[in-house]
């Protein structure tokens, strides 16, 4: 399996952020993570759907490691649940917790840069709720 012949799965944008994200997902102890619909749909990007491959970048471009998606569903924000919050290894220990952290990246530069500076995230707003597994590690990590 050769990651650079695999689409890639990018954690957050790079620096501090990825760095922590691929952390959790090099320890198994992230094993989900959130996409904006609206962000695939920005990029004119399919949704992923469960058994994609995906090499994960770290903050300098390197791909250290391959997922595979076992579960793809799109859910409104309102509907995450405790299990899938928890699940994306990042610490929160409620939904509200969950949300909180995920609306202020949500409504960062770099996302509102994208999708508008106005983009704000509610109830309503479809989310990639997407669980996966690692199934490979590059050497030296």
């Amino acid at each position: 399996m050769d990651p650079d012949a695999l689409p890639t799965m990018e954690f957050g944008f790079p620096g501090p952020l990825r760095d922590r994200l691929v952390a959790a997902v090099l320890a198994g102890t992230k094993t989900t993570t959130s996409g904006l619909v609206a962000g695939y749909e920005y990029d004119g990007e399919p949704l992923p759907v469960a058994g994609l491959r995906l090499a994960v970048p770290d903050s300098a471009g390197r791909r250290v490691a391959v997922i595979e998606l076992t579960e793809v569903r799109v859910v409104r924000l309102a509907e995450v649940d405790l299990r899938h919050a928890v699940d994306e290894g990042e610490g929160d220990e409620s939904v509200a917790q969950w949300r909180a952290t995920h609306e202020e990246f949500w409504h960062g530069p770099e996302i509102r840069a994208e999708l508008g500076a106005d983009f704000t995230v509610d109830d309503d707003t479809l989310i990639a709720a997407q669980r996966f597994r690692v199934l490979a590690v590059e050497p030296g990590h």
